[in-house]
C-alpha cells in the first residue's frame, strides 16, 4: 500500500480523497493555486504546495508543477480526482516515466476512451449496442452533411475529445446543420485544444443510466450497479439517483453484462463508468466511457456500502477485489443533489462571494460532501458546485422525503444557490412518478 499520495484536484472532492486516505493511513499532500490558500482540501492534508495561479490552465491543469510536487514531497502515487487532468492521458503517462502511480487506468486506455469515435469502434467490436451513427470522424462539413443525410435527423454532432457537455449540437435539420458544426468544432477547440468530430442519430427524450465498474490487475471486472443521471441541464447532471425506478431486473441484467463487457474488451483497470442511452422502449445504447471517479459516486457508495474512493487506491497499489460480483448486494434507494452557487432565475449565472452558512442539514441517511465552510470565499475562477447533498431511505418515495426536508434545513447567506430550484424539480409530479429523460429540465422549466 502507498505511504503518501497526492491529490491532484481541489474542492469536494479533493477532501473526499483525502478522507478516504485518513481512514486507510495513507499520508496526503494538497496541491493549490494562489486563490486556494485558506480552501479546506489545503487545511486537512498532511502537506501542501502551492503550484501556481488562479488560472487553472496555470495550476491545477499544470501538469509538471503537478509531477514536481509529488516528486518534491516524495509521494508515490496521484489521484487526480474528476475534471482537469483525471482524463489527460498525457499526465498519466508523465507519471509513469516518472515511476508515479497515476491512480486510474493507464495512459493508452485513457486515450482510447477518450476519442469518442475510437470507443464507438472499440464498443462495436465487443458486441455492445451503439447509437447509430458515423464511424471514425467527421472529415469536413459535407461528410456531416451525407452522413446526417443517411442517418436521418435529428442527429447530434459531439466533440471527440469532448466531456461535461461541451461541443455538443442537436441538429434538427439540414438547415441548422452548418451552423451547429462550426460553433461545436470552435467550442471543442477551446476546451480540448482538438476539434475533430463525430455525428450520430439523436434519441429524443432518452433516459442517461450508468454503470459504475471496478476493474483490478488480475482480470477481474464488476459492477456496482446503475445511477439514472437523466436530470440534467445543458448536458450537465443536476441530480441523481441510484438504481434507476426504469430498469426491470432483465434489462438491468443485459445492460450490467454490457458494461462489464465493454471494460473487458478495453483491458480496463480501476474504476470508471459506461454510460448508455436508454430510449422509452428499453433499447440501450452505448454513449461514453469516464475513465475517472464520478461526481455521483456517492449514490452508489449509499447503496452498496463500498467506498469507491478507497477500492480505487488499492486497485492502483496491485490489490485484487475482494468481492465477486454476486456479492454486491443493492440496499434501499440514494438521491443526490449538486448544490451549486449560481443563480437559476438570472440564467444560472455563478455567483461567488462569502459563503455564511447558517445550518447543514443533518440526520439519519443524509451525507453532504463539500468543501466550503462558514466564511468560505467561493473563487470565481473554477466550477460552480459547491456541495453535494445525498440521501439515502428504504424506498425512492424514502430517499425523496429525506432530500426535501435536507434541502429545506440548507441554510446559506452571502451567495445564490440553486437550492430552491432542486425543491422545485423535486416537487414536480412528472419527476415524482418517474417520467424523466435527459429533456426533463427543459420541458418543464422555463429557463433563460
Amino acid at each position: 500500500m502507498f505511504n503518501k499520495i497526492l491529490v491532484a484536484n481541489r474542492g469536494e472532492i479533493a477532501v473526499r480523497i483525502i478522507r478516504a486516505c485518513r481512514e486507510m493511513g495513507i499520508q496526503t499532500v494538497a496541491v493549490y493555486s494562489d486563490i486556494d490558500r485558506q480552501a479546506l482540501h489545503v487545511d486537512l492534508a498532511d502537506e501542501a504546495v502551492c503550484i501556481g495561479p488562479a488560472k487553472a490552465r496555470d495550476s491545477y491543469l499544470n501538469a509538471e508543477n503537478i509531477i514536481s510536487a509529488t516528486v518534491l514531497t516524495g509521494a508515490e502515487a496521484v489521484h487526480p480526482g474528476f475534471g482537469f487532468l483525471a482524463e489527460n492521458s498525457r499526465f498519466a503517462e508523465m507519471c509513469k516515466e516518472c515511476n508515479i502511480s497515476f491512480i486510474g487506468p493507464g495512459p493508452e486506455v485513457i486515450e482510447m476512451m477518450g476519442n469518442k469515435a475510437k470507443a464507438r469502434q472499440m464498443m462495436l467490436l465487443a458486441g455492445v449496442p451503439v447509437v447509430p451513427g458515423v464511424e471514425g470522424i467527421l472529415e469536413d462539413y459535407e461528410h456531416a452533411r451525407r452522413a446526417a443525410e443517411t442517418i436521418g435527423y435529428p442527429v447530434i454532432l459531439k466533440a471527440s475529445a469532448g466531456g461535461g457537455g461541451k461541443g455538443i449540437r442537436i441538429v434538427e435539420n439540414e438547415e441548422g446543420l452548418k451552423k451547429a458544426y462550426d460553433t461545436a468544432r470552435t467550442e471543442a477547440k477551446a476546451a480540448f485544444n482538438d476539434d475533430s468530430m463525430y455525428l450520430e442519430k439523436y434519441l429524443e427524450e432518452p433516459r442517461h443510466i450508468e454503470f459504475q465498474i471496478l476493474a483490478d490487475q488480475y482480470g477481474n471486472v464488476i459492477h456496482l450497479g446503475e445511477r439514472d443521471c437523466s436530470i440534467q441541464r445543458r448536458n450537465q447532471k443536476v441530480i441523481e439517483e441510484a438504481p434507476s425506478i426504469f430498469l426491470a431486473s432483465d434489462l438491468r441484467q443485459k445492460m450490467g453484462d454490457a458494461a462489464i463487457r465493454a471494460a473487458k474488451a478495453v483491458n480496463y483497470k480501476n474504476a470508471g463508468t459506461i454510460e448508455f442511452l436508454v430510449d422509452k422502449k428499453g433499447s440501450f445504447y452505448f454513449m461514453e466511457m469516464n475513465t475517472r471517479i464520478q461526481v455521483e459516486h456517492p449514490v452508489t457508495e449509499m447503496i452498496t456500502g463500498v467506498d469507491i474512493v478507497q477500492e480505487q487506491i488499492k486497485i492502483a497499489a496491485g490489490g485484487k477485489l475482494e468481492f465477486k460480483q454476486e456479492d454486491v448486494v443493492i440496499q434501499g434507494h440514494a438521491v443526490e443533489c449538486r448544490i451549486n452557487a449560481e443563480n437559476p432565475a438570472l440564467g444560472f449565472r455563478p455567483s461567488p462571494g462569502r459563503a455564511n452558512i447558517l445550518l447543514w442539514p443533518g440526520g439519519s441517511g443524509i451525507r453532504l460532501d463539500s468543501a466550503i465552510y462558514h466564511g468560505y470565499e467561493i473563487p470565481p475562477t473554477y466550477d460552480s458546485m459547491i456541495a453535494k447533498l445525498i440521501t439515502h431511505g428504504k424506498d425512492r418515495n424514502e430517499a425523496l422525503n429525506k432530500m426535501r426536508r435536507a434541502l429545506d434545513e440548507f441554510i446559506i447567506e452571502g451567495i445564490d444557490t440553486n437550492i430552491e430550484f432542486l425543491f422545485k424539480i423535486l416537487n414536480n409530479e412528472n419527476f415524482i412518478h418517474g417520467i424523466i429523460s435527459t429533456s426533463f429540465i427543459e420541458k418543464e422549466y422555463t429557463l433563460k
